[in-house]
């Protein structure tokens, strides 16, 4: 089994490298002028349901069908949205946020362990549909699945893409893995 992993283009938080997380922002115009239509058409793309996601998809995949997947959505940074870490850095909440390695719950919002198996529930329960999947969702959503079941094993954070790239995995169901077979990025 094939999946596509893609990361969604670029918002204005993420031009400006704000914490952007549940908060619903498009894409910037630098975003959308930055992405191309992909070379493939799959019949169907799973979207996250923020709307970077959705127009990502829709820019690469324009006659695919969109179906939204609400727990693909990005983690939920609560207090912390809207916001850079220069910002915080002397914010106590923040500060022991960072310092116990960005693992536990941000005030109003969601901790990583949490987001995490929200994210790859999400993600078994359409690799049960054992057919080739194309997915546009988040960064976090990525690195989720791929510390998950990415093969080589890499922690968290070493699964991170730029916006606008992603990955091609072979999904082996035997040995419940996806292996990295390219990255790829869809920027012009």
């Amino acid at each position: 089994m094939k999946i596509w992993l893609i990361r969604h283009g670029l918002t204005r938080l993420g031009e400006e490298k704000r914490y952007q997380g549940a908060l619903d922002e498009g894409l910037s115009d630098q975003g959308r002028a930055e992405l191309k239509r992909a070379d493939f058409l799959p019949p169907r793309v799973y979207v996250s349901p923020m709307l970077r996601a959705r127009e990502t998809a829709a820019i690469l995949f324009p006659e695919a069908e969109l179906i939204v997947v609400p727990d693909l959505r990005e983690m939920d940074f609560g207090a912390f949205e809207g916001h850079g870490w220069w910002e915080m850095e002397r914010d106590a909440a923040y500060r022991a946020w960072v310092d116990g390695g960005c693992l536990g719950r941000c005030p109003g919002g969601e901790d990583r362990k949490g987001f995490s198996l929200r994210a790859c529930k999400a993600m078994e329960a359409l690799l049960q549909t054992g057919k080739d999947l194309v997915i546009v969702a988040h960064g976090g959503t990525q690195m989720a699945a791929l510390e998950r079941w990415g093969r080589p094993e890499r922690e968290y954070y070493r699964w991170q893409t730029p916006c606008g790239c992603g990955f091609l995995l072979s999904y082996d169901r035997q040995l419940d893995e996806m292996r990295v077979e390219r990255e790829r990025s869809f920027l012009k």
